[in-house]
């Protein structure tokens, strides 16, 4: 190329750079490349690994390895010198080899950290390439591996070596531990599996192009990844789909789930709220910019039906609560057996055709099907009993149930004559270790050698029978589903006295009140209250408890008066916040303290509560000990939902 053509690139660089320099230091950001040896400024308990040779995406090319050089660049490795200077000279002369055939082959060394690389030399190569928008660089690669660690980061960056044995990509990082195998999943494949060269093209190509249209909607300047909003579009589209989409299409079908996108990525992915919604209605003004509904379309969507499933009696004795609290303002329509997500969808297309404005879907299984509704029919509002869903176009409710089980937890200490109770979980998954340790701080309070030995009705054989072995005559078991005091008579429900020879006598449990949760929903919709942020998506999760109504406790008459007198004022005071169970001193099983007692905890750490107070003698299970029947429920709210090994989906 002639020389005046070469300057008059590094001219426009040079413009370009100088422009990227003053925007980032008006903004307060460092306008220089980032420096890995301050960045890790002690290297030595790094393992180094030498990487084969290879074409690197230029985009994860983000500083420089020492501070040498750093003044001659922008952050972007834009020239910032002179265009006479020795260093323009050089640029100059790159600029002028990769115009021409020759072209500039010589790899740059760098080293990788994290997935992200910081060159050593070959940093002016970097900046010509870079100024003309290549995609890939040669590279000699050095890899800094951290030590292991349970920081969320590192987890997913060992995840993502697991990827990169099978792939040799680099194109895209997870920094949430359980994405690579979420990807996988949607993508068809097992983890292990080498792909081949097509493989790799294919999937790099594709991912490019949804990249493109991710930039075009803004994600970049909003601080967003393009590889977590890929991964959810993945739980509305096939991958394939990239591929036969228009970039239009692509788009349209991305800007459709763009503030799920702009929610999961916040700084709080969901929002608990542990109040339940005004009822009062908004002002004339209010009305006339958003006008309340005077009469709203309600469906229900269930797994199984009433007869197969007492946690779908449970939701359908709420419907019909629902139905009688608000008469002519709405009408209900019911729709049972979406067992199967293909179901699943067919129902919510029927039940919005059928003039569905208001959608509950009753179980977190439910969940993939109503986020394709929500963006299939984004007028429609749509709900799922799950929790933890960092999803905007689609809320989530679920309650607090461990409140109740302090109140039954101290029943059970105050009748436990040996001290030793028995405690029967369900699953473990999100909540489910706070009302285990709720109960147990119950027990204590009216029983200081109370004991809880916990077992599951999740793991295989009888839970109740290894408990009476063990000498247990106090025994928690699951919660009844409405409040009907006929399921403590007849069933295996609640904190129940098991007698020597086999009589089991019912004392008290925890309830859910469905119908009034589901009438607080639709009377805030009525009265317009209602409402999305705009520019600001957030993932609502609604947790409500005795203060809104929505739990309560049981009792029969077994339960002697003292204790109904003590049980009344403890869910009197939890139903007016003055007691809260967790606001003491609180040691775990590992003696590690929990709580000193100044405060109580905040309701993300109740509901991602995973472990056991000291009283508590036994383990939360791992995933693999799981009856089969369990494992889809905990796949969608355990614990550690981030370390189960996914389903691979199946590619038509």
């Amino acid at each position: 190329m002639y020389l005046q053509g070469v300057k008059d690139e590094y001219m426009k660089a040079l413009r370009q750079g100088q422009k990227e320099f003053k925007e980032l230091s008006a903004a307060g950001r460092d306008p220089y490349p980032v420096v890995l040896d301050e960045l890790l400024p002690n290297q030595s308990d790094l393992t180094v690994q030498e990487l084969p040779a290879q074409d690197i995406p230029i985009e994860r090319v983000v500083g420089s390895k020492s501070a040498g050089r750093v003044s001659a660049f922008t952050a972007g490795f834009l020239p910032l010198l002179d265009a006479d200077s020795e260093f323009a000279t050089k640029w100059m002369a790159l600029c002028s080899a990769h115009l021409s055939d020759e072209g500039i082959r010589d790899p740059i060394l760098c080293y990788e950290y994290l997935g992200d690389f910081y060159v050593q030399e070959g940093n002016k190569r970097l900046s010509v390439l870079k100024h003309f928008g290549a995609a890939k660089i040669p590279s000699q690669i050095r890899r800094l591996l951290p030590p292991p660690s349970q920081e969320p980061r590192i987890r997913a960056y060992y995840e993502f070596l697991d990827f990169y044995k099978d792939t040799k990509l680099y194109d895209l990082q997870f920094v949430r531990p359980g994405d690579y195998a979420k990807l996988l999943a949607a993508l068809g494949r097992e983890p292990g599996q080498a792909w081949n060269q097509w493989e790799c093209r294919n999937f790099t190509s594709l991912y490019h192009y949804f990249k493109e249209a991710f930039a075009a909607l803004g994600g970049r300047e909003l601080g967003l990844r393009p590889e977590e909003a890929l991964l959810l579009w993945l739980q509305v589209y096939p991958f394939r789909q990239l591929g036969e989409m228009s970039a239009k299409e692509l788009k349209k079908s991305l800007a459709g789930l763009w503030e799920d996108v702009q929610a999961g990525a916040g700084q709080e992915p969901v929002k608990l709220h542990t109040d339940a919604p005004p009822q009062e209605g908004k002002g004339l003004l209010g009305k006339l910019i958003t006008p309340a509904p005077e009469h709203l379309g309600v469906a229900f969507l269930y797994q199984q039906d009433a007869e197969q499933s007492t946690w779908t009696r449970g939701h359908e004795k709420g419907r019909q609560y629902l139905e009688q609290a608000l008469g002519d303002k709405i009408s209900v329509r019911c729709y049972f057996h979406a067992d199967s997500p293909s179901q699943a969808e067919a129902l919510l297309d029927q039940a919005v055709a059928e003039g569905a404005e208001l959608v509950f879907t009753t179980t977190p299984q439910l969940l993939r099907p109503t986020l394709k509704a929500a963006v299939k029919y984004p007028k429609v509002l749509f709900l799922n009993c799950s929790a933890d869903s960092p999803l905007s176009s689609v809320r989530s409710y679920y309650c607090r149930i461990f409140e109740g089980k302090f109140v039954t937890g101290a029943i059970a200490g105050a009748l436990a004559e040996n001290g030793r109770i028995g405690y029967i979980g369900s699953y473990p998954i999100l909540g489910v270790p706070a009302s285990i340790n709720a109960f147990a701080l119950g027990a204590q309070m009216t029983n200081p050698r109370a004991k809880i030995l916990l077992d599951w009705s999740c793991l295989p054989g009888s839970a109740t029978a290894r408990l009476l072995d063990k000498g247990v005559r106090v025994v928690s078991n699951r919660d009844i589903p409405v409040q009907d005091p006929q399921y403590l008579e007849h069933g295996r429900y609640g904190t129940y006295l098991a007698g020597e020879d086999g009589e089991l006598v019912p004392l008290a449990s925890p309830c859910w009140l469905w119908g009034k949760l589901y009438e607080n929903v639709v009377r805030s919709v009525l009265a317009g209250t209602w409402s999305r942020k705009k520019g600001a998506p957030e993932a609502v999760n609604y947790w409500w408890g005795m203060d809104s109504g929505v739990i309560d406790v049981e009792l029969t008459d077994r339960v002697p008066e003292s204790l109904r007198a003590l049980s009344r004022l403890l869910v009197r005071d939890l139903r007016d916040r003055r007691l809260d169970p967790f606001r003491r001193r609180i040691v775990a099983q590992d003696g590690t303290v929990k709580n000193e007692g100044e405060s109580g905890f905040s309701p993300a750490e109740l509901l991602h509560m995973d472990w056991l107070c000291e009283n508590v003698e036994g383990t939360i299970p791992e995933y693999e000990q799981l009856l089969p029947v369990s494992q889809a429920l905990v796949r969608e709210l355990g614990l550690h939902r981030e370390s189960i090994p996914q389903e691979k989906e199946a590619q038509p």
